[in-house]
């Protein structure tokens, strides 16, 4: 491996609404930051995305909607993260995933987000195929890794690292390719802007309820507007406007 590979490389991983990087919301960013292969500091963020939290996303986190009501938006807190991510490399299990989430919520605030990555997933996947699961908690069970508050982003961050660890020691001799940063790129797909009649409803709703947005309607995507819809409707159904 390039000696400058590991020497300053940010593990990250993030918990979200979904899968989508477009459609769906970050609600966690935890990450740790390696320099000399020790973590010299740490950067852990609770995420507003907005909406409401799905139940199924909080069965397997555990956050809650109470849980980010006070953090700030992505939009608030994506600077810090980027300041942060000081380096070309990053590392997490299955990078790609948490990449284009990032990657897609820089397009849409005008950051940029180009890096080299390394995956614990992918080096898995080619050493470890007798294992019947490849994903995050087996793999550290293998290893004997804790994994403590599992699909929490700042302990899975810290795991995938110990994880990192454990496949270079084991297999780095074998094939040191697998252990080299790779570019990685992907760009979001064009999203279509509000629609007339969701700009309409919208305003209504805003007019009706005397709700104050931080954000100028005409600049809403037809996603964004629709999640913007449903939260303000959820919010009046509950009483709180």
């Amino acid at each position: 491996m390039k000696k400058d590979n590991i020497d300053h490389l940010i593990v990250f991983d993030l918990e979200t609404t979904g899968c989508n990087p477009v459609q769906d919301c970050i609600i966690e960013i935890g990450a740790i930051k390696i320099q000399d292969g020790e973590i010299v500091s740490r950067y852990h963020k609770m995420i507003n995305p907005g909406i409401p939290i799905p139940y199924f996303i909080t069965e397997i986190t555990g956050i809650t909607d109470e849980m980010v009501s006070g953090a700030p938006l992505i939009s608030e807190a994506l600077p810090g993260f980027l300041d942060f991510c000081d380096t070309d490399y990053i590392l997490g299990h299955n990078i790609s995933f948490d990449y284009r989430f990032i990657k897609s919520k820089c397009c849409n605030l005008g950051y940029s987000f180009d890096k080299k990555a390394l995956d614990t997933l992918a080096i898995a996947r080619k050493f470890l195929k007798h294992l019947p699961s490849r994903s995050l908690g087996p793999l550290c069970a293998y290893y004997g890794i804790d994994l403590k508050n599992a699909h929490r982003a700042i302990h899975d961050a810290e795991a995938t690292y110990k994880l990192f660890q454990c496949l270079k020691k084991d297999f780095f001799d074998l094939d040191a390719s697998v252990f080299t940063a790779q570019e990685i790129t992907w760009n979001p797909p064009k999203q279509e802007m509000i629609t007339p009649r969701q700009k309409k409803y919208l305003s209504d709703l805003i007019r009706m309820h005397r709700i104050v947005l931080n954000e100028e309607i005409e600049t809403l995507t037809k996603s964004e507007a629709s999640r913007m819809i449903d939260k303000i409707l959820v919010q009046v159904r509950s009483g709180q406007k």
